[in-house]
């Protein structure tokens, strides 16, 4: 397994390096990485119907949509985000939240999993995660809550109905799952930082099989992932799917036309995504 300790953390770039590494690699991966403040939202959903759009535009949060489907999520430099990617033979996704949490408990934690795979300490989420298949290879890819700012998550995440009003939209979306959230960091016996907390999780999974290893992105993964990002995950029409912002309408239309209705969006098969 290739072990990528990836130091970028501009959301546009690193949802265009999962869907690279996936489409484009043979070897299965682990990678570990943060955003700056972004919310990032399911492949099938409307984002009018997840985020504040007042506070996410006047603190200047980047909005994704990613590659899976799911629910949405709040990253900022306290969450840590861990991806999979394997080739697909019967793949059991509940293998990678076992992982996680056995990693929480050589730090003394006990955490649980649901049926959505989340992961809870005393019922509080830590960790929200979706997946998806792309022919041959399946991502499975999960937030960690270590020391994010949870005002800033809660309040992003909280949208206004006042948002969806007189919108006329007539897709079928993917609706988040709200839950009760806390960090890692309150439940340590000792204070750990989280860069420590990122050494110890890349060591996990670097020792985990003689055979994995480490690997930096080279500079013709970097352009291709540029490239992809250019005219997928830094595109409005991708992340908003129409419902644009009005401080951030698509050039060329008034804001009176960022409503741009399509046909029905229900994920195909292989795609499903499990809410985070």
């Amino acid at each position: 397994m290739l072990c990528i300790d990836n130091t970028y953390t501009d959301a546009y770039f690193n949802l265009a390096s999962e869907e690279y590494l996936l489409k484009n690699f043979s070897e299965d991966i682990f990678m570990l990485w943060q955003n700056e403040p972004s919310v990032i939202v399911g492949k099938y959903q409307n984002v009018l119907a997840e985020i504040n759009l007042d506070f996410v535009e006047k603190n200047n949060i980047k909005v994704v949509r990613r590659f899976s489907g799911g629910g949405t999520v709040f990253h900022d430099p306290g969450n840590l985000n861990l991806t999979f990617i394997e080739n697909n033979r019967n793949v059991n996704f509940d293998r990678f939240t076992e992982r996680i949490i056995d990693i929480l408990s050589k730090l003394g934690i006990h955490a649980e999993s649901d049926a959505r795979r989340a992961i809870n300490i005393n019922g509080l989420k830590i960790s929200g995660s979706a997946q998806c298949v792309h022919k041959d290879r399946v991502m499975f890819h999960a937030t960690l809550l270590f020391s994010s700012d949870l005002s800033s998550l809660i309040t992003t995440l909280k949208s206004d109905p006042k948002q969806l009003e007189n919108k006329q939209d007539n897709r079928v979306y993917v609706k988040s799952v709200k839950s009760p959230v806390t960090n890692i960091l309150e439940h340590l016996d000792k204070p750990l930082d989280i860069t420590f907390f990122k050494k110890y999780i890349m060591n996990y999974f670097l020792n985990e099989n003689p055979d994995n290893k480490g690997y930096k992105l080279n500079e013709n993964d970097i352009s291709a992932i540029r490239t992809l990002e250019k005219n997928k995950y830094a595109n409005p029409e991708w992340n908003f799917h129409g419902n644009y912002s009005p401080l951030n309408p698509p050039r060329g239309t008034s804001v009176e036309q960022r409503i741009i209705n399509k046909s029905v969006s229900t994920p195909p098969l292989g795609e499903v995504g499990r809410g985070q």
